[in-house]
Order: C-alpha cells, then structure tokens, then sequence
C-alpha cells in the first residue's frame, strides 16, 4: 500500500481556480488551472475536475482555500466575494466527488500557512498577513498557528480607519479595505484623473520622479493601510506583518512614503515571497497537517513529541526543558546509542551509523512497550532515516498522535557549536572534517511536518513557557 505523502492545494480566486499537487516539504508537483465563475455549482464542477486530473494513490487530502469568511473547524463557507459558495456544501460534495478527505480554509490563511512553511515568514511564529487585490483579505498567526476565535478571526481587511468613510460590503463605514485594495486604488486614480490604463508601477515611478498628483494618490492608498497596520501590530505585537496578494509588493513600497504612526506599535513589514503559489502550498500542507493529525489519534493510542533538529540545532536544550515542564519521560538518539560507543573498541563512523539505526529502532520499541496513552519526548534528527520507516515504526509502536518540534539555526552557528564540543565526542561520531556537512546540511533540512509543528529559532532564547502552552493545547 502507498504512503500517502501528498495532497492537493486549490486555490479559489476571482479570475483563476488554482490546483497543484503538493509534497509534504511544500514543493509543487503538478498544477493545472481553470477559469473561474460567479456561479458557484460550475466553480464546484470544475474543481472538482481538477481534483480528479491530479489524484493518486498518494494523495491523502484536498485543501481548498476559500476568499471569505470560512469557518474552517465546521467547514463551512459563511460569504464569498466574486465566487461565492455559501450556498453549496462545498467541502462534503467535493469529499464525496473526489473520495478524499477535505479540509477547508480561508484563502488568505492559506497563504500565511505556505509563507510561514516556505516563504518570508519563516522562522516566525507570530506573524500578521494581509492580502492586497480587489479587496482586502487577512490573517494572523500565533506561536505558529493560525487564530480563528469563534470562528472567523483575522478579517483585517474590516479594521476601520475612517467611521465616515465609503459604505464597505460588510456593512459598515470606512473599513481599510474601502481605502486601501485594489478596487479602492482604481477610484483614488479616477477621483485624480488618472484613466485605467495607468498601471500601479507606472504610477510608483511617477511618484518617485516628482509627480505630486501620483504622491496624493499613493498617499490616499498607503496612510489607512498603515493605519490598520499599526492598530493589528497593537493588537497581536506580532515578530512580522507581511503584505501579500497581487498588490502586496506596490503596497509595501507605496509604505514607504507612510512611516509607523506611533513609537509603541510598530513591527517589521516585508512583502511576501511565494507570489500565486502561496495559496496552493498552503492549502495542500493544511491538508496533510489535518490529515496526518486526526489519523494519528486512534482511542488509547500513545503520543510522541518528535523534537527535530540537525547536529548542534539545540534540539537536547529543547528536549530537556521540555521534560523538566512537562514530567514527560525522554528517549535521545544519542542516550541509547552512546553506552555502546563508550564500551566498545574500534569503533568508526559507518559502525555508528548502524548503531544509530538500531538505537532507533529501540526507540519505537520502546514507546511500544508502554501503556496505552503515554507521551514520550524523542530527541532525534528525524531526517537522518526515511519518513516511510518513521511511519512504520509509529504504527509498530502504536503512537497514535505525534507533534512535532523544528530545531534549527544557520549552519556557521552549528558549526561553532559542533567544534566546540568535538573533545567530549565519543569515538565514532565524526569530527572536525564533518562540519562542511553539517553547514550544508543546514541550508537543505526540513522539518517532517507530520501533524501541528512548532518552530524554534535556537539563535534567540528558548520560549519554554510558549512551548509547553502549545504542547498542552495540541496533544489533546
């Protein structure tokens, strides 16, 4: 039987319907595309095509990101823009056409999934989004994970910057999504004389040659932008506030001429990475975490924290503080394995490879000793064997849920690191010669993202309090 390692992102936009296979680490596979509708049942039909021209035995889920206000824990769309879907049950007619599991989110949540994974949030667990097109759609995320409320939290394009301003399609005054999108762009350039053939680079370009009339124009689209900046970063105190969507880049340099309003509220803004791509990446690797996480909760079963990390990334500091918090046991690669380096003689590096392996193992078996319900911390370079004998040795062992912990730092640190502790190595761990490994090891490792992941940055001080908080509300 395959394993089941892909999934399917769709991406639900005014102009375009987006779809791509999509790997567990992110990477796009395959994608087609299709035009997209006003009318919501051929929308459904034709995603539902694409569905059905990228499936494989190794798709486990569909992801389907969604402009609007979605309840994403009952899966249900609640209003839509130019495609709206409220009205057809989308997610249980889609599961039922394609035969897979369906997860469902909004469009923009999507995004700052795939821009925390990949793109210009990594790195950040407390990250604010917003997205600039014909409207304005948001996002915010919290020690890694997106904040819903009750159901529907981060519609930032609703922050209200001007109570007299112009009616918004939510109902009320001067939300900065009246001022501040692309629809309102198009009427601050009519109201100046500016026809529609007058593009928004044309326009910077102008502004930046002296053109007053496009500075008052670029000034009329960027002050309310900064203004509900500003009152999210009071809000969330997020590490970084991204602008994505089609005009995200020419909003964030249109900021520049629209400095932070006050000292206290203010936080890195950066233009996000991953362009189009962002919304099937990320509903793809929603999809996989949905997927993964309820199929690995059988009644009774055990749980593992997976504390992942290359050599040196500080995942045993981790490790360590999270037992001394949680009362967890802890089972280390190198505590299994280092008693038989420290006895025996003439041992070289493939003898302790293999010892690895069979350290491993004796980890799973373990964890599978154990009663039913027990959760073991596991200190472990995850990457170092294949992700299908993980999951075989986590079906052996009966874990039935696991989360994951990413370790990780630049690899000129681990190198420091790993030099300053070579003499306190046991025979047959490499030494000073594997340091150009790890370096390049570094740029390449990912994390496994097998159910909810939490990113620490080993550079900055461990935030032991933020862990465990999210240990308690994950591993339920």
């Amino acid at each position: 039987m395959p394993h089941k390692s892909m999934a399917i992102g769709i991406d639900i936009g005014g102009t375009h319907l987006r779809a791509a296979l999509i790997s567990a680490s992110g990477e796009i596979v395959r994608r087609v595309s299709d035009k997209s509708a006003p009318d919501p049942e051929l929308v459904l039909g034709r995603i539902a095509d694409m569905v059905r021209r990228l499936d494989g035995p190794e798709v486990a889920a569909v992801g389907v990101g969604i402009p609007g206000r979605v309840d994403a824990k009952r899966r249900a769309v609640l209003s839509g823009g130019y495609v709206d879907l409220a009205s057809v049950a989308l997610a249980p007619r889609l599961e039922s056409m394609a035969g897979k599991p369906v997860v469902v989110d909004n469009d923009c949540n999507m995004a700052l999934v795939a821009e925390m994974a990949l793109g210009a949030a990594m790195g950040h667990g407390n990250v604010v989004m917003f997205t600039i097109g014909t409207g304005i759609g948001g996002a915010v995320a919290e020690m890694g994970k997106i904040v819903r409320g009750s159901a529907t939290a981060g519609q930032l394009g609703h922050i209200g910057v001007d109570p007299h301003g112009e009616v918004c399609k939510c109902g009320r005054r001067g939300c900065v999504e009246t001022t501040s999108s692309g629809t309102a762009l198009g009427r601050h350039m009519a109201r100046a004389g500016l026809g529609a053939d007058v593009t928004v680079e044309q326009l910077l370009a102008r502004a930046a040659a002296g053109d007053v009339v496009a500075r008052e124009i670029l000034d009329a689209w960027a002050r309310p932008l900064r203004a509900a900046i500003d009152t999210a970063v009071a809000m969330f105190s997020p590490d970084l506030v991204l602008l994505g969507g089609g005009l995200g880049e020419a909003a964030h340099k249109a900021l520049g001429r629209a400095p932070a309003l006050a000292p206290w509220y203010q936080a890195p803004v950066q233009p996000a990475r991953l362009g189009d791509e962002a919304g099937v990446i990320g509903a793809g690797l929603q999809a996989l975490a949905v997927e993964t996480t309820a199929s690995a909760r059988p009644a009774g079963g055990r749980r593992a924290v997976l504390v992942n990390g290359i050599p040196a990334s500080g995942k045993s500091t981790v490790s360590r503080g999270i037992i001394e918090r949680m009362g967890w046991p802890l089972l280390a690669l190198d505590t299994v394995k280092n008693p038989f380096l420290a006895m025996l003689d003439g041992v070289d590096r493939e003898f302790n490879r293999t010892l690895g392996r069979a350290s491993y193992a004796a980890i799973w078996s373990i964890v599978g000793e154990a009663p039913p319900g027990a959760t073991f911390v596991v200190d472990a370079w995850f990457g170092f064997q294949t992700r299908e004998l993980l999951e075989e040795h986590l079906a052996r062992a009966g874990v039935g849920q696991t989360a994951e912990i990413w370790c990780h730092a630049p690899g000129d640190m681990l190198a420091e690191r790993y030099r300053a502790r070579l003499d306190q190595r046991l025979p047959g761990h490499p030494g000073a010669a594997y340091i150009p490994e790890l370096i390049e090891l570094a740029k390449r490792a990912e994390p496994l993202r097998r159910g909810p992941l939490f990113d620490v940055d080993t550079t900055k001080p461990v935030d032991f309090d933020a862990i465990t908080a999210w240990l308690r509300e994950v591993m339920v």
